[in-house]
């Protein structure tokens, strides 16, 4: 396992994230057992950044991941949310305010049986409070050394820029990471998201990697299993076409579905750290194996040239050369702009 540099802290965090949200959930998620030894093989491949939420299951996840590190917490990068959802009769436990955030949080530590959190993400952005608010709310509770750091999950580019810049500004802490959902079946971050978090040195977190399953494979296979309203958003007849197009490029290097979908996501341009979801042992230690797959150009290729997503305006505009003659041409910026070198650190010892 190697490590990337989170944001602009110097925090390292590896290359493949774990995230807990099936973590102790009845009826379809991981039993304390199977959590405590994913957590385990985790660990022993390098990992060190978990990742859960404080409505995972009701919180059951922060409760089960609490149970679990009980005694080892220092040795990963913690990271939960605080999000929108509001608990009925209370109005206010909802939003990105400086209520939700101090009682979600409070309850969020308990749950985990920590002092503090390493990454707190704001799980969504609501449309009532003014980003001033919450970025001087957050700073509030770094100084307080409930959280080292904060992040940004399902939030809009420009807001997370105008949010970081407020931060600069004012001597506040700003967003380390952002969380996008990122998949072969879903490629739209890389209209604003993804270019906006290399510019402005902002670590992206890729949850979803597999698409809910899809990728796996499994659906055309015929087997079932836990379908969410994310997992079938997308035309049909395409997304199909992908994950057949993903099952045959796995077939031809000896590779499973899902390590040739994750493999293909962590060569993309832009830096990304997939957020590996499982409910099984088996399962995680299938993802993990994709550290050792690497696609020829020819694979990537055919996998990017069937996802890919129209960029839009003005990105189409100006990938098809439409000023490649006038004035201004010789003084747009580069809008494919890729991440800079030097940003991996060596694989630890």
């Amino acid at each position: 396992m190697k490590y990337d540099l989170l944001g602009r802290t110097g925090v390292r965090v590896s290359e493949l994230c774990l995230g807990a949200g099936t973590f102790g959930v009845e009826g379809w998620g991981a039993s304390k057992e199977d959590a405590s030894l994913m957590v385990d093989r985790y660990a022993q491949a390098g990992g060190n950044f978990i990742d859960t939420a404080n409505v995972y299951g009701g919180g059951r996840s922060e409760e089960c991941l609490g149970e679990v590190l009980a005694g080892r917490r220092d040795e990963f990068v913690l990271a939960t949310k605080y999000n929108t959802m509001t608990r009925p009769g209370d109005v206010n436990s909802a939003g990105n305010h400086r209520k939700n955030l101090v009682a979600s949080l409070e309850s969020s530590l308990r749950r985990l049986r920590t002092d503090r959190v390493d990454v707190l993400w704001l799980h969504a952005r609501d449309a009532f409070t003014p980003v001033e608010e919450v970025m001087r709310a957050l700073d509030d509770q770094i100084r307080a050394g409930k959280v080292l750091y904060v992040g940004a999950s399902n939030w809009p580019a420009w807001e997370v820029s105008r949010a970081n810049m407020l931060a600069e500004l004012r001597g506040w802490s700003a967003f380390a990471g952002l969380q996008v959902r990122y998949n072969l079946l879903e490629r739209t971050a890389e209209r604003d998201l993804l270019p906006m978090a290399s510019a402005c040195d902002v670590s992206a977190f890729a949850w979803g990697p597999l698409a809910e399953g899809r990728l796996t494979g499994k659906y055309l296979r015929g087997e079932s299993g836990r379908l969410t309203v994310e997992n079938w958003a997308g035309d049909d007849e395409h997304d199909t076409a992908v994950v057949r197009e993903v099952v045959a490029v796995a077939e031809e290097g000896g590779w499973t579905p899902a390590q040739v979908a994750l493999a293909w996501l962590r060569a993309r341009p832009e830096a990304v750290l997939p957020i590996l979801g499982a409910t099984r042992p088996g399962q995680l230690q299938d993802s993990l194996a994709a550290l050792d797959v690497r696609l020829d150009e020819e694979q990537t290729r055919r996998l990017d040239n069937l996802s890919e997503v129209s960029l839009g305006f003005p990105r189409e505009l100006m990938r098809h050369g439409k000023f490649t003659k006038g004035a201004y041409s010789d003084r747009w910026p580069d809008l494919e702009r890729r991440r800079g070198p030097g940003r991996t650190v060596a694989t630890l010892l």
